[in-house]
Formats: C-alpha cells, structure tokens, sequence
C-alpha cells in the first residue's frame, strides 16, 4: 500500500477514532474518464451514495440513478436537477411505492419499469409520463449468485414475454417511452456480453418505435485480488456501440447510450480502517479481532467477497515478521463476523504477520457496497467517512451519535 495512503489512513484514525471510512477522490476522477466514450454515465449510487461523492461525480458530467426515495432526496441535495431535458435523475426499482410515485411525478424524474404493474401504477398516476422499461430477458450472469439480476430466478425487470403487453400499457396510457434498460448481473464474461447485444436489439425490433436512448446496464467488474484482469472498456463499449448503431438502423433516429456503472465507479477507491483489539490463538492458527464487523463491511458475509488486508503499526510502518495462518474478524456476537471467508461462510486463514493490539487494519477496495450497506447491529453507530483529495483530508460524514439512535425509541405514542 502506497505510503501516503497509509498517512492518510493514521491521520483520519486520530482525528475521527475508528472504525472509519477512507475514500480516494483521483481513482474515481480516473474510472469515469475510461468510461467516457459512453454518450451517458449514469452512476448506480446503490452502491455508496454519500453526497459528497455524487457531487464529485456530477462535477465530472455523470448522471445519477436512484432506486429509493432516499436516494431521490439525497440527488437532490447534492445538486442535480430534475424533470430537465438530461433525465439527470433516473428511478430505478422493483416497485414504487405512493410516496416515492408522487415524488416522481412532481418532480418529472423517469422511471425504469421493472414490472407490468409498475407501468400501469405510473400511468395512473400521470398520463405522458416519461418511462424507461427494464427488461429481463430470461438470462443472466453474475460474479455469485446473489448478484445475478437476470433469468427466470431473478425478481428484476420485465419478463421477455411481457413485453408487448408492458408496450400496450405504455401506448394505453399515453406515456413516454425514454428507452430500453437491460442490466442483468454482475460481473463481464465477453461471451455474454454479445449475448446481451444481440437480446437488446431482439426488443428494439419487437418495441417497432422510436427510442431516445438505451442501456447497458451496470455490473462492470472490478479487481479485487492482486493480478486480476482490468476490464477491457474499449471493447465492451465497441460491443455496445455497435448495438446502438443497428438500433437507430432499425428505428430510423438518432440513440443515446447509456452505461449505468457502480462498483466500478468506487469499489477501489475505499478504505475501511480499523483498530486490532485482540489476537489470539486457536489451535494452530490465529484470529485477529478487530472494531469493524459485518455492521460496516457486509460484503464477506454475504457474497464471500475478498478484501486484501494489510497491518500497520501506530507510527505507519507496515507489519513485518513471519507470516502466520490468520483470520481477521470483527467485535459482533454472531459467528459469521469475519472478513476472511469463503462464499458459503467458511473462514480462510491467510498467511500474515501477526499484529499487536493498537495497529491498524486497513481492508482495501471498500468503496462499494461498504458504507451504503452498513447497519446499526449490536447498537452500533454508522462509522464516519473521510475523503482523501489533493492530499486534504475532509470529513464527509461525521460518526452517528449513539443518542441518535437512542432517540427514535422515545415518545412513540399510541397510534
């Protein structure tokens, strides 16, 4: 790990205690300008949508998508503006509840059908409304299987064989067709890349209408192990460029393409950084205890997902010494509270140095799916994020209170 970086991790440790949050502004800058030959980078802000970031991001020109009225609001407050020729602000859900139906109405944001009903539901609610329709169709591909947003096992999109009648809702109630979506897992195999391709032009034919756009999705992968491939952006946006040529030969007008990238955005951009509490010794082997559990980074537990871990002493210097079989795991009361395990909950012991209590553990390519999925399990308050740019470090969201959580409890009232 570079040696400013682990500076940076120390500062923001004494300043703001751990566990804690660590982000790299210049790896995001650098992700969005290798995707941007796409007409549109629309940024699944799922994946971590501290205000701040998307600030960042719509700096540089990229679009948002939301999937709650939460991250309709937290758009808003970072500046983009709704209901405008750009769609700055896309909906993108499985259903959509009353609130989050008015809000979008009010607000002119289109949404990203994923059913029938909820095309219907839109229309009820405002003739002409702008629509996207997310299609599944009827495969998929994901780096696990939690991931895979496509296929008969999947609940995302509209069935293939609904289609038409999604398209006679559309034409019932007077909406506006923005343009077909088809995101359908995690994780880029160029075989199905292709496949993709050519199913998104299978629905153009059957759609037999103009379009203003359509979209690839999101599930760029991302390396998490030292030697893994880097994506070949070139020839996946070559794949689908050609795709939208072939789709404005069959409409007869001029196509935006849009990319609708997460993790690839700021998965490698984030730190968690934390304090090693204990080390012991079980048989022949070693846990390393540390104050982040699956309350901050879920990411292990429920996909198997690996995180490189690196030790560092309280003056900077990273641990040295033999190398023993450790696992590092966190304060929380439930078993499955380790880092290092494998897709189905079994623990992997990695060969490291051991630390000593007060060094710092700092797990790396957090930036995705850490901080937006944390929890308040054990009573545990959401951990503080900092971001790194320039070589200034900003606190970007402060630690929550303990009494915060304490205080929704107090004075509920009889309904």
């Amino acid at each position: 790990m570079r040696p400013d970086l682990i500076q940076a991790a120390l500062k923001s440790a004494q300043g703001v205690g751990t566990p804690l949050w660590l982000y790299e502004a210049e790896p995001i800058r650098q992700r969005v300008a290798q995707v941007s030959a796409f007409d549109c980078v629309r940024y699944a802000q799922k994946a971590n949508s501290n205000t701040h970031i998307l600030r960042l991001l719509r700096a540089m020109g990229v679009m948002v998508d939301a999937v709650s009225l939460g991250e309709i609001e937290r758009a808003l407050r970072a500046g983009y503006e709704p209901g405008t020729d750009r769609n700055e602000i896309v909906f993108t859900a499985d259903i959509i509840d009353e609130a989050t139906l008015a809000r979008v109405v009010e607000l002119g944001i289109p949404v990203n059908c994923g059913s029938p009903d909820m095309v219907r539901q839109v229309g009820h609610a405002k003739r002409g409304h702008p629509v996207w329709l997310r299609l599944n169709p009827g495969f998929g591909h994901g780096h696990n299987r939690k991931t895979n947003t496509g296929g008969p096992s999947s609940k995302h999109g509209i069935w293939h064989e609904e289609f038409e009648d999604s398209l006679r809702l559309v034409d019932e109630f007077g909406l506006t067709l923005v343009g077909l979506h088809m995101h359908i897992g995690s994780g880029v195999d160029y075989g199905h890349l292709h496949r993709v391709c050519d199913s998104m032009l299978d629905m153009v034919r059957r759609a037999n209408r103009p379009l203003e756009a359509i979209s690839a999705g999101g599930g760029l992968s991302v390396p998490y192990r030292d030697g893994e491939p880097e994506i070949d952006i070139a020839e996946y946006h070559a794949a689908w460029n050609e795709t939208r040529r072939e789709a404005e030969r069959i409409t007869g007008g001029p196509i935006r393409l849009e990319l609708e990238p997460g993790r690839y955005l700021v998965g490698n951009a984030g730190l968690l950084v934390a304090e090693v509490r204990a080390v012991k010794q079980v048989a022949d082997k070693h846990f390393v205890l540390i104050d982040a559990g699956f309350s901050d980074l879920a990411r292990p537990i429920i996909y198997g997902s690996h995180h490189d871990i690196c030790f560092v002493t309280p003056s900077g210097v990273p641990v040295a010494g033999p190398t023993h079989p450790l696992a590092v795991a966190g304060p929380l009361c439930e078993s499955g509270d380790v880092f290092t395990q494998k897709d189905g909950g079994y623990v992997e012991f990695r060969d490291l140095p051991l630390p000593a209590v007060g060094d710092l553990a700092i797990l790396r390519d957090t930036g995705a799916y850490g901080a937006a999925m944390s929890s308040n399990y054990n009573t545990r308050p959401l951990a503080p994020e900092v971001m790194l740019d320039g070589g200034a470090l900003t606190l970007i969201r402060k630690r929550q209170p303990l009494e915060q959580l304490l205080d929704l409890e107090e004075g509920g009232g009889t309904l």
